[in-house]
């Protein structure tokens, strides 16, 4: 009796209740989108179980008993754990598409009798465990070591090719923002820029791809990009590869590498760079005139032609430049930021390849999120709609069960995942700005929760909790207001279902009993 009430002394109240404040507003969100005109507005009509909103009290409750099950568990017993409870999740992802009846495309729903659950909720927070486990030893480090970042990545790599086999993608993308906790353990900041950097690449090349310069003879997205590469090249040489900071790294001598870094920078910032920029001048100047006059030489007629494939190939041969220069002088990380410059222009054109590739419908997606395409009454309704109901609600909104738009369902998926609308809607700009400050101080609470666990399980799950919870709330409302792809991804706490919030309960609730724990080894 008395472990169980200094666990309960050591419990992290303050992000339990943040946890009951999201689910209080997520119930009054769920009421509003579900309420229908003539329906009887008193509490008991609302706690009814035949409808979604008695439904959501059953799934709040049982969260709560879960999370407080939880609590009541010893801590360590999560630690013992972590790779069955991996393995047992890995197990039941690879059935469910044979197990799972097809809902609107999708075999993740798994059904027991009157009920139906999505085995890839669960997985966050075993997928979470295993990495902490993991992680955990003494002496473990990701920098320096590959064996131990590819276990690290495939780890979370295996659940998510799983999901995609349900075509789950938006569950499967979820599993990317781990690597904010593995940046936060030690991934090199290279490694993120370079993810952040190919996200660049696709969103700027398809954005303008149709768009022609040069007297519409060359893509304007490949010029923004093949420029864009030879820039972060030569950030990364003069941040990574200036002597002082070559300090230390594999026992090189600083002053040995003054001669290379100055190669290379002439190379790429003193040649390239102002060729590319001057062929482009050229053909700017020079194109226009070819239109109207086509220049013939030793019988060769000059028109206007694309700039593309000689931008292309002069990137490639500054990356091959680099890779002399890092193997001729042993300092790889001239190797590395021309293998980086490669891998660049390899995502930029197998992107451009796999949207080709892609299903009509998820290409109208793409194309109408890069104003591309307006489609109002197909692919793009859902968020124009979603935009006029947030729109309507004005600054102080127009109250519990009174938005117009919601109640007449203009806006589909609205009780899941475009449940946001109905905050902005009936509670108003002051109601969503309250929702995104309880998120805010969720996540700020994660942080300081993670940062202050006294061993290194505690903290990686911890960072996992919180890059999970962060991407879905900034993908989530990011689509709802049109800033982000629509791909079907729920609000924690707030979407309708039992599968979700018990996902996110026990995300939460096994890092608030970790942290409860760490009090055994604080008093020593």
């Amino acid at each position: 009796m008395e472990q169980q009430k200094s666990v309960f002394q050591s419990i992290d109240w303050f992000t339990i209740l943040i946890y009951a404040a999201l689910l209080a507003f997520g119930w009054m969100s769920i009421c509003g989108a579900c309420y229908e005109y003539g329906q009887p507005r008193d509490l008991l009509s609302l706690a009814s179980f035949d409808t979604r909103t008695g439904m959501q009290l059953v799934w709040i409750g049982s969260s709560i008993v879960l999370g407080a099950i939880i609590l009541l568990l010893d801590d360590r017993i999560f630690d013992t754990f972590a790779y069955f409870i991996y393995g047992a999740l890995i197990i039941l992802l690879f059935i469910t598409p044979f197990l799972a009846h097809d809902i609107k495309g999708s075999l993740s729903w798994i059904k027991i009798g009157p009920f139906s659950f999505q085995s890839a909720e669960f997985a966050k927070f075993a997928t979470a465990l295993a990495l902490a486990k993991f992680m955990s030893p003494y002496g473990f480090r990701l920098q320096g070591s590959v064996k131990n970042m590819a276990i690290a990545i495939g780890l979370m790599m295996l659940p998510m090719a799983l999901i995609v086999m349900q075509k789950e993608t938006g569950s499967a993308l979820v599993y990317f923002s781990l690597f904010l906790m593995l940046y936060r353990e030690g991934m090199p900041g290279f490694i993120l820029f370079a993810g952040i950097s190919a996200a660049a690449y696709v969103v700027i090349g398809l954005r303008f791809s149709e768009q022609l310069i040069l007297s519409a003879s060359t893509s304007l997205g490949e010029v923004l990009v093949m420029l864009m590469i030879v820039v972060f090249v030569i950030a990364l040489i003069m941040i990574y590869c200036r002597p002082a900071a070559l300090t230390g790294a594999g026992g090189i001598d600083p002053r040995n590498t003054r001669r290379p870094y100055s190669s290379a920078l002439i190379t790429s910032l003193g040649i390239f760079l102002p060729l590319m920029l001057g062929i482009l001048a050229a053909g700017y100047f020079l194109f226009p005139l070819l239109s109207e006059h086509p220049l013939t030489l030793f019988g060769f007629t000059l028109r206007p032609f694309s700039l593309s494939p000689l931008l292309i190939a002069l990137t490639v041969i500054l990356a091959l430049r680099l890779l002399w220069i890092g193997f001729a002088s042993q300092v790889y990380r001239y190797a590395y930021i021309a293998l980086f410059a490669l891998a660049s222009m390899t995502v930029f054109f197998s992107a451009n390849i796999l949207v080709d590739h892609l299903a009509p419908h998820q290409q109208k997606r793409i194309q109408v999120l890069l104003g591309l395409q307006d489609d109002p009454n197909g692919v793009g309704y859902n968020v124009i709609q979603a935009k006029i109901a947030i729109g309507s609600g004005g600054l102080e909104g127009k109250g519990f069960l009174n938005g117009t738009q919601t109640k007449l369902k203009y806006v589909p998926e609205q009780e899941t995942d475009f449940i946001f609308c109905t905050v902005g809607e009936e509670q108003g700009f002051i109601g969503s700005t309250a929702v995104l400050v309880l998120f805010l101080l969720l996540m700020w609470r994660l942080i300081r929760v993670a940062e202050r666990q006294p061993y290194t399980f505690g903290r990686v799950y911890g960072y996992c909790v919180f890059s999970i919870i962060f991407f879905h709330v900034l993908i989530n409302i990011g689509m709802v207001l049109g800033l982000m792809p629509v791909i079907g991804i729920p609000l924690p706490f707030f979407s309708y279902g039992g599968s979700s919030l018990w996902g996110f309960t026990l995300l939460l609730f096994i890092f608030l009993r970790i942290d409860a724990g760490r009090s055994r080894y604080v008093r020593k």
